[in-house]
């Protein structure tokens, strides 16, 4: 393809797809484009789509029962983001999904992404590979949670999220470490 769309070379950078097999899949995508503040999901509503972040920034959160959020990941270009729980085993989403920014999605519904796995066979192997290392990210940010400092978790997150430490407010990056702001603040004053 002369011009090779964002999604295909994300998923190009995987698995191996033909010129007529990128068109197919991108085909199957319908862009979602999001206004600042707009929700992508909200909790209850189904999660039959797989997203792809090509412009913006999002973050999934929960609500607990006092209403305090919760968030969960943050998702910027060249990322991925779903209620993945809600999605695998069909029940309401549990999680929020809101732009931060002005942002564009390309995202699958369930059942044409089953169509384009027999279509395309290797888009089977980019999902489990994608769905493999997200289960990591969940079980290394549960370790994190478990053992490491406040301090320690906010240091891992700004080197390896640096982007998005400059994208979103402070006490956003708090609730994802799972601290207050005013003792994020205090990390970062050390």
């Amino acid at each position: 393809m002369a011009f090779l769309h964002p999604l295909i070379a994300h998923i190009q950078s995987v698995v191996d797809l033909s010129e007529e097999e990128g068109k197919t899949v991108l085909e199957a995508y319908r862009k979602k484009e999001l206004r600042k503040k707009e929700f992508l999901l909200q909790e209850g509503e189904p999660s039959n789509h797989m997203r792809f972040i090509e412009k913006g920034c999002l973050r999934s959160f929960f609500l607990d029962e006092d209403g305090k959020e919760h968030i969960q990941q943050f998702g910027i270009e060249d990322w991925w983001i779903n209620d993945l729980y809600a999605y695998l085993t069909q029940s309401p989403a549990r999680l929020y999904i809101q732009a931060l920014e002005p942002s564009i999605v390309w995202q699958v519904h369930r059942e044409r992404l089953e169509e384009l796995f027999i279509q395309v066979p290797a888009m089977e192997r980019f999902y489990r590979l994608k769905i493999q290392r997200a289960y990591v990210a969940s079980q290394e940010r549960n370790m994190q949670a478990l053992y490491q400092t406040a301090e320690e978790r906010y240091f891992h997150f700004r080197e390896h999220y640096r982007s998005i430490e400059q994208r979103v407010p402070q006490y956003m990056i708090a609730s994802f470490l799972g601290i207050t702001p005013e003792h994020l603040s205090a990390i970062r004053k050390k």
